[in-house]
């Protein structure tokens, strides 16, 4: 049974954008949208080589308690254009409740014009486990050990 999450657009959002959708029955991810402000929708949002920029998403998400929502970058904008989110993963709490905004950087060597109404990015659900640290005088040796970078292989 599907679990249903609770969206809301934000006031200036263009109600013509879709909200995050799966493609497929299979999509883990389901697609997000560019939902430029005003000002921008007709022109885009040029993001030059190198350069990070803030996108709209348009909404605001209620995430379930026990979850997390996860912002990954889209195979193809990786691929043909060198455009990724910044901090893949990104995550959203399920305690937040402002703006989703997506961090886009360009890592291509062109510059790259999001349109109002691109697929720029997928979200995921993710469960989160319920940890708490304590504080201790040793930790239990592994084979591993203190090797760190690099450690476990040449390559």
């Amino acid at each position: 049974m599907k679990q249903i999450v609770r969206i809301l657009r934000d006031p200036e959002a263009d109600a013509n954008v879709p909200l995050p959708r799966f493609a497929t029955p299979g999509s883990a991810g389901a697609d997000v949208y560019a939902n430029l402000r005003p000002i921008c929708r007709s022109a885009g949002q040029v993001v030059l080589p190198m350069e990070r920029v803030l996108v709209p998403a348009g909404f605001r998400v209620e995430i379930p308690a026990g979850f997390e929502l996860q912002v990954r970058p889209r195979s193809g904008l990786a691929h043909r254009h060198g455009i990724t989110v910044l901090n893949a993963p990104g995550t959203i709490d399920s305690d937040y409740r402002g703006p989703v905004g997506i961090l886009i950087a360009n890592l291509g060597q062109k510059p790259y014009t999001i349109r109002h109404g691109d697929r720029i990015a997928q979200l995921i659900f993710a469960q989160v486990l319920d940890f708490a640290f304590a504080d201790v005088q040793e930790l239990a040796q592994s084979s591993r050990g203190e090797g760190g970078f690099g450690s476990t292989g040449s390559n």
